[in-house]
Parts: C-alpha cells; structure tokens; sequence
C-alpha cells in the first residue's frame, strides 16, 4: 500500500517528496498532491515503523540529510514459501531407472492407482500404461526394481501410497462378493438347504425296493400271464 505509507510521512515527518516518492515508488509530484490534498483522499496513513518497513532512527537521519534514500529493513520474520504441487523432480541420473521402478510398483502393487505410481516416481500416464501393456519401447529389457532402493521416493511415502490405496480395496471386493440380506434370507434362496422330510426318504425307498424286486425276478413268462 504505496499511497497510504506516503500519507503517513506526508503527515508525520520532515522528509522530502523526493524521498518519499523513492521510498514508495511514487511520482514526486504525486506526494506533492497527496500533500497538498489534492490526491488520496479518504486514505487512511499506514505507519511504516509499525509494519516493520522503517526505523524510527533511519526517518531521523533521513530527515537531517536530503540525500539519504529509505530502504525497506529486512523482515524479522519470514514466511515459508508453499511447496508448489507439480510431478516429483527426478534427477537426471536416476531418469532411466524410472521405467524398472514402475515395472516393480505394477506387479508388486497392483492396487496403486497410475496417479499415486506418479506422486511417487514422477512419471507419466502414457509411460506406466506402456509398462502395463508391455508396449514400451524398452519392455524386453526392464527389470523389476524397487523405487526406494533406487532413491525415487523414501518408504514412508511408499507406505502411505500402499495404505491409501489398501482401504478402497476391502470396501470394493465386498460390495461385489456380499449378496443383499434379502436374497439369501428368501424362500427361493433357503430351498435348496431345506433338509428332506422323512416322507421323501420313505418314498425314495419304496421305490429303490421295488427296482430290486423287479431285477431279481427277471422278465415276466407266459404262463405268469395266464395266472
């Protein structure tokens, strides 16, 4: 906020407007406005001793001596850069290793999504479906490698990809082996447990008897006809 730091040391110092029009990246003419009221009008001063930017002892020196120019003090505090989201850095002499450590991801841990293979090598969709397919330029020659072992990632993070990716499978094998309570609990469902009833045992019986009976007797004469 140029324009309110240049209020505040219109209003509270003896400096000149070329100083403060170096120090907030200002037209001198523009502080001579703002001084004479002309410009920023119903902005509010922003003391810059308070927001770290000045000490009060460079304003007094400055205020002596014309041709001292302000500099912004360094910060006491510094605020961390957020990490920027983008693929994993892979060094250029690890580069060739990349196609083995996903060979070694896919058949050890075909759970992994391609996007967490990526978190974890810093590679490309199109090159871990070569590698799925066996359509990569170098198929013949790759060789299962683990990833931490090379240095592309650390087994933490390994581990946690592996984790992340075990508590979605569970869920999903169930839902497609687990029948609804109400098909196994059916009438249909239950018949073909139901044990048989002793009238089906006597029947099944009678009938192996007679079968018998009629082996034994062998075929039936003419004379058996006429009694």
């Amino acid at each position: 906020m140029p324009k309110a730091t240049a209020v505040w040391l219109v209003e509270n110092t003896a400096l000149s407007f070329d100083q403060i029009a170096a120090f907030c990246k200002l037209h001198a003419l523009e502080v001579k406005a703002i001084a004479d009221g002309e410009a920023a009008q119903g902005i509010k001063g922003l003391d810059p001793i308070l927001t770290g930017q000045l000490s009060r002892e460079d304003i007094e020196k400055a205020e002596k001596d014309g041709s001292i120019r302000l500099k912004l003090l360094d910060p006491k505090v510094r605020v961390p850069e957020a990490k920027r989201r983008g693929p994993r850095y892979t060094p250029v002499s690890r580069r060739q290793d990349r196609p083995n450590a996903i060979l070694w991801l896919v058949r050890n841990h075909p759970e992994l999504k391609d996007a967490q293979i990526m978190r974890l090598v810093g590679t490309t969709k199109t090159t871990i479906a070569q590698i799925r397919d066996r359509t990569h330029w170098n198929s013949a020659n790759l060789t299962p490698a683990d990833p931490v072992t090379l240095g592309l990632c650390s087994q933490i993070e390994l581990d946690m990809e592996v984790e992340k990716a075990g508590k979605a499978s569970p869920e999903k094998v169930l839902t497609q082996t687990l029948l609804p309570v109400e098909e196994t609990t059916s009438p249909d469902a239950l018949s073909g447990f139901r044990a048989p009833s002793r009238d089906d045992e006597e029947e099944l019986d009678a009938e192996a008897v007679f079968a018998k009976l009629n082996a034994l007797s062998g075929p039936k004469s003419d004379e058996d006809d006429d009694l």
